[in-house]
């Protein structure tokens, strides 16, 4: 009688399973889970790997059946001491030590050697083929290490009232952004979401952040008659004290045009040239 059937459940087999039955059914459902074919079930791939590594094994297997989960924690397999989920099925189908493997989560500039198959030529001895990963640029997503980062535009009403905006996944599928009413969104707020960036290398089911920063656009001049402007402030945090206003105090107006093209008309001025200022060169 076994403690627990859990690992037994998850490959789906019986506690009395042969060894070989239990490698056909890892083979059949990590082919099935693998992240290469169902990314959003990364942890349901990491159960079956945990699972295969503990029964495969004769003696935690035999501690499992004495013990259950707890005492293969205590065994010293706790949450960080499983091995990685494709480390196990690339040793169980033959893969990574003996060929070069595209792993979800490569980085730009990554290399992939080929030992022995550059050209051949009698006697002189055989190089490597080397490959770089040059990485596509993609429209919405700029890559951060193993976090993907992107720009989203929202209005002012949005950025002060809450918004609820969809925005697609690299891998088809959409998230829900939402901020909550009350909420501020400043122009250039970063926000975070957990396990939506890249897949990390090392465990291709966990992934990086998805860093989301916030663009606020702002209502074009006059979009507000002036006579309603009280009745907008009136809803806005009061403004800071002002400073008395005195008689030596010159007043004096911003100017719309942009500081480049007035400054540049002040140099056609002062040189009296029509074609601006033009560099010297010796």
């Amino acid at each position: 009688m076994v403690k627990e059937k859990a690992y037994y459940d998850t490959l789906g087999v019986k506690p009395n399973a042969m060894t070989e039955e239990i490698k056909n059914s890892y083979q059949r459902l990590a082919v099935k889970y693998h992240p290469d074919k169902k990314p959003n079930e990364g942890e349901k791939f990491k159960l079956i790997s945990q699972a295969y590594e503990v029964l495969s094994d004769p003696k935690k297997r035999d501690l499992y059946d004495r013990g259950g989960e707890q005492a293969i924690k205590e065994g010293g397999m706790g949450e960080g001491n499983f091995s990685s989920p494709t480390d196990i099925f690339d040793k169980f189908f033959g893969v990574g030590s003996c060929m070069n493997k595209e792993k979800r989560g490569m980085k730009h500039g990554q290399k992939f050697v080929f030992t022995g198959e550059g050209d051949q030529k009698p006697g002189v001895e055989t190089g490597d083929v080397v490959l770089v990963l040059n990485q596509k640029e993609y429209a919405t997503y700029q890559r951060q290490d193993d976090n993907l980062m992107m720009k989203m535009e929202i209005k002012l009403v949005e950025a002060l009232c809450g918004f609820k905006k969809p925005i697609e996944t690299m891998d088809g599928r959409v998230l829900l952004i939402t901020s909550y009413p009350g909420e501020v969104i400043k122009h250039g707020h970063l926000k975070n979401i957990l396990n939506e960036g890249m897949p990390l290398q090392r465990d291709p089911t966990e992934k990086g952040l998805l860093i989301i920063q916030f663009i606020v656009t702002f209502p074009h001049n006059q979009w507000l008659p002036v006579k309603k402007l009280s009745f907008l402030e009136a809803l806005l945090p009061p403004r800071e004290k002002e400073e008395m206003i005195t008689d030596d105090m010159k007043v004096v107006e911003l100017e719309r045009e942009p500081y480049r093209k007035y400054r540049g008309a002040a140099y056609q001025e002062d040189d009296g040239t029509r074609d601006g200022v033009q560099c010297q060169t010796s």
